[in-house]
């Protein structure tokens, strides 16, 4: 867009370069000891292209200055303006989890990843970098005890590192971990609290915020995030497909002895949803 602008704007300084304004100095073969000046006119045709295109110049100006996006470009572009911009990703075991010897897990990265550049989080990021030539920065947080716990998560006080962060874009991957709801008023409490997570994560910038489907689709709790995500304009990206598929799960890839280390997804599923994401990020605002 910018690159785009800067091409126009410098057109228009041809443009401009070619009008004659009565203002010119004209000099026959030698110079006079005083300029002459022509006495004519600026036609009004010539006057008003000439104010219409300084008013388009300033326009085409203001959008070649680094660091600034349009409102109308994607959520990659405003990165890119950004310089690589910064990255929030907020989850549960599927984006961040630490070593825990009695099931068998000794990484720190997203279950059940073989390794931290293989989790869904740094393989988005590898890509956003890639299409961008400019690395972001990211900031990568367990929150599943905002699911366990949502009525009583203290969003002031667990949000507050995430708000000093200043993220241009938020991931948020939750859900899995939440308990069934299976009567209105739990679905509406967890509805409620999505919502209040969502508005707070929008201060402090009003940075553009996905939410991803749960990877164990749930009819009931994917309606709900989409919801909260609709209510509140941030960009929800159906990722339900993907337990469809057996290729998608650790125990796919290697034999992992903990069943439910082995049902998250491994390598191939990482890469699916970061590629489900990225898809979003390149269309979506």
């Amino acid at each position: 867009m910018a690159t785009k602008s800067c091409f126009q704007l410098r057109l228009l300084l041809v443009q401009l370069s070619r009008i004659s304004f009565p203002w010119r100095t004209h000099y026959h073969c030698a110079p006079p000891a005083r300029p002459v000046r022509r006495k004519a006119k600026l036609n009004m045709k010539q006057s008003g292209k000439f104010v219409r295109l300084c008013v388009w110049g300033v326009f085409a100006g203001l959008a070649c200055l680094p660091g600034r996006a349009s409102a109308g470009e994607t959520a990659l572009a405003r990165l890119g303006a950004a310089g690589g911009g910064r990255i929030l990703f907020l989850g549960n075991s599927i984006t961040s989890h630490g070593p825990k010897a009695d099931i068998g897990w000794t990484n720190h990265c997203g279950m059940a990843a073989t390794a931290l550049d293989k989790d869904y989080a740094h393989r988005l990021t590898a890509a956003i970098a890639a299409q961008l030539a400019k690395q972001p920065s990211i900031q990568v947080a367990n929150i599943s005890d905002f699911e366990r716990g949502h009525a009583a998560y203290d969003l002031a006080a667990k949000t507050k590192p995430f708000i000093a962060f200043k993220p241009d874009l938020v991931i948020v991957a939750i859900g899995e971990n939440v308990g069934a709801l299976t009567n209105d008023a739990a679905q509406a409490a967890f509805k409620d609290s999505l919502v209040r997570l969502l508005k707070t994560l929008k201060q402090g910038g009003d940075p553009a915020i996905f939410m991803r489907s749960c990877f164990w689709a749930s009819k009931v709790k994917d309606a709900l995030l989409r919801q909260a995500s609709a209510e509140v304009g941030c960009v929800y990206v159906d990722i339900s497909a993907l337990a469809g598929d057996e290729a998608n799960y650790a125990r796919s890839e290697r034999k992992i002895a903990h069943a439910g280390v082995a049902n998250h997804p491994g390598d191939r599923g990482m890469q699916a949803i970061a590629d489900a994401l990225f898809a979003a990020l390149k269309t979506q605002k």
